[in-house]
């Protein structure tokens, strides 16, 4: 089986870090089992040229130098490349973690563990136990869906992937590809913005909304990334929070609390109902049926025409 890149990497820059004289390319094929596997001297040329060059933008100094036999050699100094002491007062070891304590449900929770071990054995002043005074804050990003780690991944190493998904009005899910840019989360839910390549445009998808696995696929993105990636500002425009007017519903009392958070205002109908004013923009529609028999749509028309239509649309399915 392959080896990933990311262990190939650090066997690598523990090879370079280890060794207390350069080594030559010759050396370090022989001692990482990654290279070994290169079917021939090209492809290890190329896959060691790759490495070298993305372990150097990840921030490590590698010297090139010339070794007693003419051959060219590679060495990372431990002196060039260790960073100064660090040192935190008490806010901003808590900052910290209170940042490591967010990752609870993702692939990131060991890692924000071990960052608060290091910070405790430094002597860095990192609270623990019941008595935090900092536990009333606890945040939290909530990573339930299978496919989060995936395209967390995907997104970092700009690969490719191929997933079933189903829109909100849909009885069945389709196959997209996609090439994926970001991962953001807004009132409570994943997204994932990336270029949908059937389509040729831009999409954003919610990530419950993605049935089965998220596999990965080789090659470069066919279409470049773009420096800023605003999933917010896509999700509410589709959301309707581009508001063009206002659209009267009824709510059921104890439910819809994102609608109620958006209301102009609220009457109370008596019983188990609420009347509330809503700003009305594109793609309402597809967010009021997210919350099934707990809405009715008074007005306008149209919108509460497209809300029945996408609800019998999800019966028939």
């Amino acid at each position: 089986m392959a080896i990933a890149k990311a262990e190939r990497l650090m066997n690598l820059a523990l090879c370079l870090l280890g060794t207390t004289r350069p080594l030559t390319k010759r050396e370090l094929r022989s001692s990482i089992e990654a290279y070994l596997e290169a079917g021939n001297e090209d492809s290890f040329n190329r896959m060691f040229e790759r490495d070298k060059d993305d372990l150097r933008e990840l921030g490590l100094l590698i010297e090139t130098v010339e070794n007693f036999e003419g051959e060219v050699a590679y060495h990372a100094r431990r002196d060039h490349n260790r960073l100064p002491p660090i040192s935190l007062d008490a806010e901003e070891a808590a900052a910290l973690q209170l940042a490591a304590k967010v990752w609870q449900q993702a692939r990131l929770a060991g890692a924000a563990s071990g960052a608060l071990q290091k910070l405790r054995v430094a002597g860095m002043p990192v609270s623990e136990g019941p008595e935090d005074a900092y536990a009333a804050l606890e945040p939290r990003i909530p990573a339930r869906e299978a496919a989060f780690e995936p395209l967390m991944l995907a997104c970092r190493d700009r690969r490719p992937v191929v997933f079933a998904y189903r829109k909100s009005n849909a009885a069945s899910a389709e196959r997209r590809q996609v090439e994926p840019w970001t991962l953001e989360c807004w009132r409570g839910q994943w997204y994932l913005a990336g270029w949908d390549r059937d389509r040729r445009d831009s999409r954003v998808f919610r990530l419950s909304r993605i049935t089965g696995p998220v596999r990965s696929r080789a090659g470069a993105y066919t279409a470049p990334v773009p420096d800023q990636v605003r999933v917010r500002e896509t999700v509410e425009r589709w959301a309707g929070e581009s508001a063009t007017g206002t659209a009267r519903i009824r709510l059921r009392k104890e439910c819809g609390y994102p609608l109620r958070a958006r209301a102009l205002s609220v009457r109370d109908l008596g019983e188990d109902w609420d009347e509330l004013e809503i700003p009305h923009g594109h793609g309402l529609d597809a967010w009021l049926v997210e919350f099934g028999p707990d809405v009715v749509v008074l007005e306008p028309a149209e919108l509460r025409a497209d809300v029945v239509d996408r609800l019998r649309a999800v019966a028939k399915g």
